[in-house]
């Protein structure tokens, strides 16, 4: 397939490119930068020059593939509903450009959006929240506007993406302790959060994109949930930092805006998606890739 990548550049995105070449699929990835386009033209792909919000020239791009994968978004804290309202755009204008066909847009999302039925991890099945209660949530409701049209959209919930260059949301956890001179974690530390090795992720993209079903949401979990204080602790080796517990009125001080984050218990299951798919995660694990970090946690 001739498939068109978004955020091709990014750190998921980058491996996502290199997972679809080396399954025999023709990328083009979308890149603004000449350094951008230099490493993608080095892994084999051609070149979009261009903006993620230039929506026209997502039209032309996705009109011209066999096949799209949406992994662009602003991650930054700071107007995280005008990235999220602007993602929605974008998913439109992707989903505009291949509607009428049975071509495949694959939307990025993730596991923390979405809300458990029972209390437990939460799966495939269960509903993402809003926009309105969170603005990243935007990304989903684009898709099911989509899929309820009738289009070919899936929906890949990601939870925290790694390898030994980049912990997704724990590298804010590490910028934290490197900045208070020491890593916290809230009360026991029990609270969780799922997480992937990146390659494992890339695949995944790969085999929703062979295999997937129209509607589908799939999850890219390899381990259902790594505790908080784990995590801390984990940071604080490679950091020679001490590690301590503090309260929950604590936390707004030591964390700042990533203090009610940090408190929240977010597990998520991957086992639908291993079964449907036919997939099985063999990278290593989150805490294996924090002790082994090359840059953040050093």
């Amino acid at each position: 397939m001739k498939v068109f990548v978004t955020g091709a550049t990014g750190f998921v995105g980058s491996f996502i490119v290199r997972e679809l070449i080396s399954g025999g699929h023709e990328v083009a990835g979308l890149s603004r930068s000449e350094s951008g386009a230099e490493a993608l033209i080095r892994a084999g792909a051609k070149v979009v020059r261009g903006d993620v919000n230039d929506l026209h020239g997502l039209r032309e791009a996705a009109g011209a593939a066999d096949a799209v994968v949406h992994t662009a978004f602003d991650h930054s804290a700071a107007d995280m509903k005008l990235h999220s309202e602007n993602d929605r755009k974008v998913i439109a204008a992707l989903g505009a450009a291949l509607a009428g066909t049975d071509r495949p847009l694959i939307v990025t999302s993730g596991t923390g959006l979405v809300r458990s039925a029972d209390g437990g991890p939460v799966r495939e099945t269960d509903p993402h929240a809003t926009s309105a209660v969170f603005p990243r949530a935007a990304s989903e409701e684009a898709a099911d506007a989509l899929i309820a049209a009738g289009a070919n959209v899936i929906v890949m919930r990601l939870p925290q993406v790694h390898d030994t260059r980049r912990q997704g949301r724990i590298s804010w956890h590490i910028q934290v302790a490197e900045e208070q001179g020491r890593v916290a974690y809230v009360g026991e530390g029990r609270n969780r959060v799922p997480a992937v090795h990146v390659t494992d992720a890339a695949r995944l993209y790969r085999l929703a994109l062979e295999r997937g079903e129209a509607g589908a949401r799939y999850h890219a979990v390899a381990e259902e949930g790594v505790a908080l204080r784990e995590i801390a602790e984990a940071i604080g080796t490679g950091l020679d930092l001490p590690v301590e517990s503090i309260t929950a009125e604590q936390a707004p001080e030591y964390f700042g805006w990533l203090a009610e984050l940090a408190q929240l218990d977010l597990p998520a299951s991957g086992a639908s998606t291993r079964q449907r798919l036919d997939w099985e995660p063999g990278g290593p694990d989150l805490l294996t890739d924090l002790r082994a970090a090359e840059s953040d946690v050093a």
